[in-house]
Formats: structure tokens, C-alpha cells, sequence
């Protein structure tokens, strides 16, 4: 059956039903770890510290831990075993990378680093190749629109990403471990703190051959695209009295990789080359002016630049973003009420300069000035959510957006969750500077309604989540695009887009296991088509098992996608597939943690994007060093 078939239909909504209704209700359905201790807190979904259990909001999170025993080398990777998020990339680590949140583009995701706002102005959404994995310390994801709190872009939610803070007595760590493909990992770093003042400091290098990143029936350079990726970052405090308190952060990330072009003269073979620097600084004020109000200024900087070039040879392709952003947040508790009101500036500069006669230098600037308000309520069996945010921006005007949530908790662990919500992003200045770009593109706007079932108990988790999130002036590139002086097309607003479906995750402890995993029954479609939208699977999700055993965690993990299509038309399919993966760890001599992990142990082929290899079987073995006083 095709997935425009009406049987096959009504099949998905069948089976996603006795799905849902079965991971919510049985003991024995068992699912991602989505929903971690209760008594965590979290600062994604309202941009104010907060206790999970009083969250409305659909929210993940992951520690320092897990990311260790992950395996995982991008960021990306590491978010694609979370229930609502796939991935795609064009070849190995290091090339082009697209998150989808709930099936929505990569660009509907706003993206932080210790506050501060990653994103590109020429791709639209963040280059998720840029952010290094082993500087990261912390992750949170939130799925659901949040333009109410942050504005612009989080169409499909948010991702935050924290280094490592300082505390306690000063401690070192280095790590090293090697694997597959001639596959090497160096890390080390320290943390602590001395009276008033705590820091962290922490340097990274990777490299590896990679694979040959193009399928074998593509002409192209065949040879193995390796990749070399060095990060270092910085975060410092600075406790002023009781209370105020000062933060800086850096982080720096360089990294080349190969990808091979579309063209190939075996007597003169070249390597195409990926190029990219991120660098992302921010200085932070908090005031706890009494024990009901607070203060936070923050001023924030970030800096990504992407070339693509031939070996020894000059770049043929040059774009940057720089972002500058100014917020001033206000929060006032009064008993159970919570009360917040910001002041955000953001700065967006696009950089393309012309590199031969044919293209023109782009270097064009905007700003966007937004007032949002906020109220939180949590007492009882009730939590509630309120959030308005107005937006004005240099170039297209004002855009209001607003979200209301509500929870109440109906039985001892039980809790039932409404939510809605409008959102908007603005066009890049690419979409509207560039020789593809028309200056009247408007705003993509967003809808979004959503139900859940949560349950949760000292040994299990549980959540059930229906969403559906309709996108209007979805931008596009269009051959026939009115007001086009390209000869190819241009960006326009003609489409509209639809992303409906049920995340159901789980997790279950006894004794030394614990089993978890996801399910997303997902229609992310163009209504104007019919069609689904390209490389987003109807069916996708996780399985995995952790034993602690005789002073080792043995962990194996399923991941498993249903198939897709790589084109927008639907006429090209990309076959589904199941990965398994395989790890153990154990410390050992007090200071010492052994950690080995196999990937796609049954050596799976298999394409995200069509004529793109993935990686086949790997292998890995790290040993860390860190004291423990």
C-alpha cells in the first residue's frame, strides 16, 4: 500500500491507537527514558528554573552520564534516540545534518548554548555539525511550540545545550579512547571552585577516516572522507554575596570534513571539503534582589562560518552568521504563582561575499525586539501555564504569539496535560537577499494543539502525547515562483504544512534493570500535495535495556525507522531499518571508567538520503581518567 492509500490510512490511526492505549496502561510497556526523576528541574520550558513535576510542557532530559555511555560523536545522533526526533545527514560525521522535531524542518528548532542562540541565516536552523559533542554536559528538549517565551523559530520546539559548571574541589579528567576507521577521541579538562569564584575548562580533539561518504552507483571521488574536529570552552562564576552572581561563557569549535561533489574526472580526482567554525560567548547578571523577585541580563554573541573547498585550492563557497542578542528576564513567586516578564533583542548579520563573476556579495543585517509576559500557577492537583510575546522586527513588522497549558493530576501519579499555542519564523535573509530570494517573503506561521497522559512512580515513567502542529506561508522553493529574477526559482510562500502524530515513551526499573523506549506514529505532510514530507518516516522509535552487573552497566539499544521518501514528490523510496547497539562500561582502581560500545552491530546498509552512505558496523573503546576525592 502507498501512504496516500485511504486503507493504509486508516490502518496508522488503528494501530497508533492500540499503541498509545497499550504503552500507557501496561506495566509491561516499557519505553525512552523521556522523563527523568521528579524532583529535577529544568529551565527550557519557560525560561525560568522550574521542577519537572510542575511542567506542563513535553520535556527530555539528558546528563553527563548518559552522554558518556551514549557513544554517540554529534549532537544530532545523540537527540535521534529521544522520542519525537529523527535525523538525517548527507554522508558521515561532519556532513550536513537535519533534526526533525516532531517531523518539522530542522529551521522550526531554536537551538541554545548556555543561553546563547545558534542559528543560520543562510540555511535557516542551526548547523548541527558545528556544536561539539564533548563539550556538552547537559541537554534539554523541549517538543512544542514556545514562540510565547523565545520568539522566532521554535516552530517545533527548543534544544538547549549546557557545558560543564564548576563545583567543589578542583578535578581534572583525560580521556582517550580509539575505534573503527582509524577512529580517535582526546578530552580533558578541569572544573572546581575556590571561595566565591567556580570554573570549568575543557578541550577536545577528534578525528577519524570516516567512510566513503557517496553510494557506489554516484560519480564521485571514492575515496574514505575523513574528518578532524578540535572544541575548547570556558565557563566561569562568579558568586557576589548572597545575591548576585556573574557568568561567562565560551566555546570555539573547528572542524573539516569531506563530502564529495557531484561531478568527478578520475584523471584530475579532487577532495571536496566542508569547512565550518562556531564560535558562541556570553556574559550573564543575576540579582536576587529579595526572596521573591529576581533579575537576569544577559548579553550574548555567536559566530558560524561554513566554505566549501577544494583541496589546496582558495573557497568556492563562503557564508556567515553572526548573532547578537540582549535579554533582560524578570521573575517574581508569589506563593504558588510565578510571574515573568523579558525584554530580548536579537541582531541577525548574513555575510556571502561573491567568490567569481557570477554570484554577488550578500551582506545584509536585521533586528528583532520582543516584550514577553508570563504566568505559572502550581498548587495541588492543578498546574497552569500561560505565556504572551510580541515581536517586531526591522524589516516585516510585528507578530504576536501566545500559548496556554494546563495539568491536573487526577490520581497519585497520574496527570493529564492541554496545551496550545501559535508560533512564527521569520525568513532568513538569504530566502530574501539572495538571487533566490524575494524581499515580501512573510513570516511561516504555526498552530499547535496538544493532549497527554503522564504516569509516574519511583520505578516507572510513562507518557502519551497527541499533537497536531499546522504551518501556513511555509517557504519553499518555487521553479514559478511571481517576483523571481532567477532563472531557476526562488523562495516563496505557497505552501502549508501539517504535523500531526503520538509520541509514547516509558521506562521501567527493577532491580538492577532498567528497560526503556519510544514509539512515534507520526503524518507530517504537505497539504497542498498530499504528500509526506520528504525523509520523515511514518513510524520510528527505540527499545533499550541497562543491566548493572558485578560492577559493570551492560546496556543493548533497538533503533528502528520505518520508510520514507527522499523527495518532496514522493516518487523516490528510502527503505526502513533497524540498528542495533551495544555497550559496557565499569570504573575500575577508584579513578578509572572503561567504556566500549558496538554500533549497528548487525552491520546494517542502509541511506537516510538517498545516494549517501551511512556508517556500517563500529567499534569503540575509551578509558577516563578522574579523580574522585
Amino acid at each position: 500500500m502507498t501512504p496516500r492509500d485511504p486503507s493504509s490510512r486508516a490502518a496508522l490511526r488503528v494501530s497508533s491507537l492500540a499503541a498509545a492505549l497499550a504503552a500507557a496502561f501496561a506495566p509491561s510497556a516499557f519505553a525512552q527514558g523521556a522523563h527523568p526523576a521528579l524532583q529535577e528541574t529544568v529551565v527550557t520550558a519557560t525560561r525560568v528554573e522550574q521542577p519537572l513535576s510542575e511542567l506542563v510542557s513535553d520535556v527530555s532530559v539528558i546528563e553527563r552520564e548518559t552522554i558518556e555511555h551514549s557513544g554517540a560523536t554529534g549532537v544530532a545522533d545523540l537527540l535521534a534516540r529521544l522520542p519525537g526526533v529523527e535525523l538525517t545527514r548527507n554522508g558521515g560525521i561532519g556532513n550536513s545534518t537535519s533534526l526533525f522535531l516532531r517531523g518539522a524542518e530542522t529551521r522550526f528548532t531554536a537551538v541554545y548554548l548556555d543561553g546563547v542562540r545558534l542559528d543560520s541565516q543562510s540555511t535557516g536552523g542551526v548547523m548541527w555539525e558545528t556544536i561539539p559533542l564533548a563539550q556538552i554536559d547537559r541537554i534539554e528538549v523541549l517538543r512544542g511550540p514556545a514562540a510565547a517565551v523565545y520568539g522566532s523559530d521554535a516552530v517545533a520546539g527548543v534544544v538547549q545545550l549546557f557545558t560543564r559548571k564548576g563545583e567543589g574541589k578542583a578535578t581534572p579528567f583525560v580521556s582517550y579512547g580509539i575505534g573503527s576507521r582509524r577512529t580517535s577521541k582526546t578530552q580533558l579538562g578541569v572544573s572546581g571552585a575556590i571561595g566565591a569564584f567556580d570554573y570549568s575548562v575543557g578541550a577536545s580533539y577528534e578525528q577519524s577516516r570516516n567512510f566513503d561518504v557517496r553510494t557506489p552507483n554516484v560519480k564521485h571521488n571514492p575515496d574514505d572522507d575523513y574528518y578532524k574536529n578540535s572544541a575548547a570552552n570556558v565557563r566561569l562564576g562568579w558568586q557576589i554575596g548572597e545575591r548576585h552572581r556573574l557568568d561567562f561563557t565560551m566555546l570555539e569549535n573547528t572542524l573539516d570534513s569531506g563530502y564529495d561533489g557531484f561531478t568527478y574526472d578520475p584523471l584530475r580526482p579532487v577532495d571536496d571539503r566542508n569547512r565550518y567554525h562556531l564560535r558562541a560567548s556570553g556574559l550573564t547578571w543575576t540579582a536576587k534582589w529579595t526572596p521573591e523577585y529576581t533579575t537576569r541580563l544577559s548579553v550574548t554573541d555567536s559566530n558560524t562560518r561554513y566554505e566549501t573547498v577544494v583541496k589546496n585550492a582558495v573557497p568556492d563557497y563562503v557564508t556567515q552568521t553572526r548573532l547578537r542578542g540582549y535579554l533582560f528576564q524578570n521573575e517574581y513567586r508569589l506563593g504558588a504563582h510565578l510571574f515573568t516578564a523579558a525584554l530580548e533583542r536579537r541582531e541577525d548579520k548574513l555575510y556571502n561575499p561573491a567568490l567569481d563573476e557570477w554570484s554577488t556579495t550578500i551582506a545584509r543585517e536585521r533586528s528583532q525586539d520582543g516584550l514577553a509576559l508570563g504566568y505559572g500557577y502550581s498548587a495541588g492537583a492543578h498546574s497552569l501555564q500561560v505565556n504572551l510575546r510580541h515581536d517586531r522586527d526591522s524589516e516585516f513588522g510585528g507578530k504576536t504569539t501566545g500559548s496556554a497549558a494546563y495539568g491536573y493530576e487526577f490520581a497519585k501519579g497520574w496527570r493529564v496535560t492541554a496545551s496550545a499555542g501559535t508560533s512564527f519564523r521569520a525568513p532568513t535573509l538569504y530566502q530574501r537577499f539572495s538571487e533566490y530570494g524575494v524581499a515580501g517573503l512573510k513570516p511561516e506561521t504555526g498552530r499547535n494543539a496538544e493532549l497527554g497522559l503522564r504516569y509516574a512512580d519511583a520505578a516507572t515513567t510513562a507518557s502519551l502525547t497527541l499533537y497536531r502542529n499546522r504551518v501556513r506561508n511555509l517557504i519553499v522553493f518555487d521553479y514559478d515562483a511571481t517576483g523571481c529574477d532567477s532563472f531557476f526559482g526562488c523562495y516563496a510562500n505557497v505552501g502549508r504544512g501539517e504535523y500531526k502524530g503520538i509520541t509514547l515513551a516509558a521506562s521501567h526499573s527493577f532491580g538492577d534493570v532498567t528497560l526503556r523506549g519510544s514509539l512515534d506514529l507520526q503524518e507530517p505532510r504537505d497539504k497542498d500535495t498530499g504528500h509526506l514530507l520528504a525523509r520523515r518516516a511514518r513510524v520510528h522509535g527505540t527499545l533499550g535495556a541497562d543491566w548493572r552487573v558485578a560492577g559493570w552497566t551492560l546496556g543493548a539499544e533497538l533503533q528502528a525507522s520505518g520508510r520514507r521518501w527522499d523527495d518532496a514528490a514522493n516518487t523516490r523510496e528510502l527503505g526502513g531499518y533497524g540498528l542495533v547497539n551495544l555497550s559496557a562500561s565499569t570504573s575500575f582502581a577508584r579513578d578509572w571508567t572503561f567504556t566500549a560500545r558496538i554500533d549497528n552491530a548487525g552491520d546494517k546498509r542502509y541511506q537516510v538520503a538517498r545516494d549517501y552512505a551511512t556508517a556500517g558496523r563500529t567499534v569503540y573503546v575509551g578509558l577516563k581518567w578522574q579523580p574522585h576525592w
